[in-house]
C-alpha cells in the first residue's frame, strides 16, 4: 500500500475583495472597429481565433489566436477585427483588482497563452456554462473558477496582482448592461431588450444605470453611435442614410436630431468641416 498525504496552508483568499463582474464571447463577421471606451473595471480578453488589432491608450498591437489581452481600469482601448480571419475572444470584467507588470509603468500587457491553452479554454468556457445556466450557487462557482484562473496567470507569467478596496462598487447589472451597449450599439436596442438581458425590472435599470453613470442607458447608445458616426462622417463617403441605418437609428431625421443635440451642429456641417480640416474626425484606426 501506497499513500501520498499533503498538507494544505490556507492563506486567507482575496475573493472577498475582487469580484467577476460579467463575462461575454464575442465573434465579428467582417472588418469591424468600435470608438474607443474605458471602464472603471480590468478587463481580460483571451482571442479563442481569428486576428485582429487592440488600440491600447494610443497604441495598435496585433492580437492572435491565444492571446491574453489585460486592460486595468480607466486605459482607453478598443478591439478591432480584421475581413480575412474575423477575431473571436472570451472577456472578463473583474471588479476591486488591477494587474501590475514587470515594467512598473504600463497599465495593460498582451501575452500568448499557447503552452497553457488547454486549461484556459476548459476554464473560460466553464465559466461561460456557469453563467449561462445561472443555477443556485452560480455566483461562488464563478468566483471560484475566476480565482484559479488568475492563479495559473500569476504562476506562468510576471503579473502579480493589486487587490482595491471595495469603496464603491460598479453594480453588476449596469455593468453588463454598459459592456453589452459597447460591443454591440449598431443593433437594435430598447430598453425593454436590455431589461430582457439582464434579467431586471426596465425601470430599475433605468435608474440604477442613471445613477451609475449620469446618463441613462439609452442616451449612452446614442453617444456611442454619434462618436463611431464622427469616424464614419470624416473618413468614408457613406450618406447619411447609410451611416444612419449602419449605426442602428430608426432613421436618418432621427439621426441627424441627435448628432445636432450631441454635437451642436448638423452632421453634414461637421463632414464638411472635418474634411476641411476646421474640425478633427476620429482617427482612422485601421484599413
Amino acid at each position: 500500500m501506497s499513500t501520498q498525504r499533503f498538507v494544505i496552508r490556507h492563506a486567507p483568499a482575496p475573493r472577498e475583495s475582487f469580484r467577476l463582474l460579467y463575462i461575454s464571447k464575442s465573434r465579428f463577421g467582417g472588418d469591424w472597429n468600435s470608438t474607443t471606451h474605458t471602464h472603471s473595471c480590468t478587463e481580460l480578453f483571451y482571442c479563442l481565433s481569428g486576428e485582429g488589432q487592440f488600440y491600447l491608450a494610443g497604441q495598435l498591437f496585433p492580437v492572435k489566436p491565444d492571446d491574453m489581452v489585460i486592460v486595468n481600469p480607466q486605459v482607453e482601448h478598443t478591439e478591432l477585427s480584421l475581413n480575412a480571419s474575423p477575431l473571436e475572444y472570451i472577456v472578463l470584467g473583474v471588479a476591486n483588482m488591477e494587474f501590475l507588470f514587470n515594467n512598473g509603468a504600463s497599465s495593460y500587457a498582451i501575452f500568448n497563452c499557447r503552452e497553457n491553452r488547454d486549461r484556459m479554454v476548459t476554464l473560460l468556457h466553464m465559466l461561460l456554462a456557469e453563467a449561462d445556466r445561472s443555477l443556485d450557487g452560480c455566483e461562488t462557482v464563478c468566483q471560484d473558477l475566476l480565482e484559479v484562473m488568475l492563479i495559473w496567470l500569476v504562476r506562468c507569467t510576471t503579473l502579480s496582482l493589486q487587490v482595491e478596496e471595495a469603496a464603491q462598487q460598479e453594480n453588476r447589472e449596469c455593468a453588463e448592461i454598459k459592456r453589452y451597449l459597447d460591443t454591440n450599439y449598431r443593433e437594435d436596442i430598447s430598453l425593454d431588450r436590455l431589461a430582457e438581458i439582464a434579467h431586471i425590472n426596465k425601470y430599475y435599470l433605468a435608474h440604477t444605470f442613471q445613477k451609475e453613470y449620469g446618463i441613462s442607458p439609452i442616451t449612452y447608445l446614442n453617444r456611442r453611435r454619434i462618436e463611431e458616426s464622427k469616424y464614419m462622417l470624416g473618413n468614408t463617403g457613406y450618406s447619411l442614410a447609410q451611416i444612419s441605418e449602419l449605426m442602428g437609428f430608426s432613421s436618418p431625421s432621427y439621426f441627424s436630431q441627435c448628432f445636432r443635440k450631441a454635437e451642436g451642429l448638423p452632421p453634414n456641417e461637421y463632414r464638411r468641416q472635418a474634411r476641411q480640416g476646421k474640425r478633427p474626425a476620429p482617427a482612422k484606426r485601421h484599413e
